[in-house]
């Protein structure tokens, strides 16, 4: 590092600073700061791009419905943030509701992850963005689906219809779990 990485550590000494006030932000604030409509918002273009590249009998309707179950309990949840942050209420209840609140947040982002992993590559749990298999392959997002696109060119047949149409299936199961976890729904 110290020759050529970043001879002068101001890099290092910048991405600290980064991290720690991205640290204190978490830490201080007593809504956690996470944009998911901004999510709901790129899962929409990713679909419409993925719809692009796929053939007329491979369907997306799963995946986009729960991108639209998604997105309304997004909407609740902002609604919701803005009750919490108006109300005056700053005793134990309205602490233990914030707390909640915060605590469907992080589970609906751990509604994104997949015990399994990505097929052939299970230490990437994360069905939404993680490396694609296949470096040279157009999505950048949706890695399952992505990996099944570019088995299926290499092959033909059922199989790779049916492989490519379950890991649709595995995104749209994924997008519905955080959606229930938002609404505060056990899956």
């Amino acid at each position: 590092m110290a020759e050529h990485g970043d001879p002068s550590f101001h890099r290092h000494i910048a991405i600290a600073e980064i991290w720690g006030l991205l640290g204190l932000r978490l830490a201080d604030d007593p809504i956690l700061p996470f944009n998911y409509l901004s999510y709901a918002t790129q899962l929409h273009e990713h679909a419409t791009a993925l719809d692009v590249l796929l053939d007329e009998g491979i369907s997306l309707q799963l995946l986009n419905t729960s991108i639209d179950e998604l997105t309304a309990a997004i909407r609740e949840a902002v609604e919701e943030v803005q009750k919490l942050q108006e109300a005056k209420d700053t005793g134990y209840f309205a602490s233990l509701r914030r707390r909640a609140f915060n605590d469907r947040l992080m589970l609906a982002e751990r509604g994104f992850l997949e015990a399994e992993g990505l097929k052939g590559r299970p230490w990437f749990k994360h069905l939404l963005y993680s490396p694609p298999e296949d470096f040279e392959s157009k999505l950048s997002f949706f890695p399952g689906i992505a990996d099944a696109i570019s088995q299926a060119a290499q092959s033909t047949g059922k199989e790779a219809h049916s492989s490519l149409q379950h890991e649709i299936w595995r995104v749209a199961r994924a997008i519905q779990r955080a959606a229930a976890a938002l609404r505060g729904e056990l899956i």
